[in-house]
């Protein structure tokens, strides 16, 4: 991942795996920040993942190009807020609630995780509408 110069935008190098009329797959390789540290081969930290990123439209590309997919910087940190930091404002505002109503520590633990189930479930059900706005281009 890099930076792109304006600093608006994230930028991630990847290869073409399939496209058609009317989008691209493409696998970028996702690098944690420890990857190129000289302990990685010892440390259970590190590591790299292989993710598909698909960008809709028509482009002029076949598998095996390499490209670069960008992706506005503002989504990303929407992302972390929705992924994040809302649950987990949500988590301590809940355990905070219940542990000063009076029930017990195990209950109030319980029930804080459990508010989760249901935030969670409100993303995957609004999946697609909170997808159109993480869209991804190529960078020519």
């Amino acid at each position: 991942m890099s930076g792109s110069v304006d600093f608006e935008s994230i930028e991630h190098d990847g290869i073409v795996q399939r496209s058609d009329n009317n989008s691209v797959t493409i696998k970028i390789l996702s690098v944690s920040a420890c990857a190129g540290c000289h302990a990685e081969g010892s440390c259970s930290l590190s590591g790299m993942e292989e993710k598909n990123v698909v960008v809709p439209g028509i482009f002029n590309l076949s598998p095996g190009d390499h490209v670069t997919v960008v992706m506005k910087k503002s989504a990303g940190y929407a992302a972390v807020m929705l992924g994040y930091v809302f649950p987990l404002i949500l988590l301590i505002l809940v355990l905070i609630i219940l542990a000063s109503s009076g029930v017990s520590e195990l209950e109030a633990g319980l029930g804080a995780i459990s508010v989760l189930i249901p935030y969670y479930f409100i993303l995957w059900v609004f999946r697609k509408r909170i997808s159109k706005k993480f869209t991804f281009t190529i960078k020519a």
